[in-house]
Formats: C-alpha cells, structure tokens, sequence
C-alpha cells in the first residue's frame, strides 16, 4: 500500500487557488476513480473535483472556507502500489470538522 496525494488542480485559466466549498468524502471513506471528493469555487464558478484513483481517504486539507492553493494538496488517499508521496516533502493535514 503506498500514499496518494491529490493536489488541486487548476480549476480555471490563471487561477491561483480556489475556496473549499464542502467535502464530499470523509477520513476512513473507500472512494472510485472519479468520485466527487470535494467542491471548490473560484471568481467565476463553483466546481467539483473528483478523486483521480481508488483508494481509501487517509487525510483531508482544509476545512470548508479556506482557501487552497492550486497544486496545494487537497486529499491524501492510500491507495494499491506505490503511490505518489515517498518523495515529497506534504504539510500535515489540517483536522476537518465533522
């Protein structure tokens, strides 16, 4: 088992971050490929992101309200394999109110 960790991606030409809407998942949670896992807004339009693997939601980043940078990370998975995260150095997650 290794550890994914999904950044924002960019949700709109020259935008820099975008606003945490909602969660869709919570920790402990199994998602597909393509789940929604979150809703974020930027100026010109709300957007829902979705989960880019299978995997199992190890930490979310951010609470609904903040601001998250694109390419910040947003949700980490453990997932099948390797994973993404051995090499990089990820802040540890902000705890998410229920």
């Amino acid at each position: 088992m290794g550890r994914f960790v999904f950044k924002l991606p960019d949700v709109g030409e020259g935008t820099a971050e975008a606003e945490l809407v909602a969660w869709k998942v919570a920790v402990g949670e199994t998602v597909a490929e393509d789940q929604v896992v979150a809703e974020v807004m930027t100026d010109k339009a709300t957007v829902e992101i979705t989960s880019p693997v299978d995997g199992v939601v190890v930490a979310l980043h951010g609470e609904a309200g903040a601001m998250v940078p694109v390419r910040g990370p947003l949700v980490e998975f453990e997932v099948e394999g390797a994973g993404n995260a051995e090499a990089e150095a990820v802040p540890p997650p902000v705890a998410a109110k229920p």
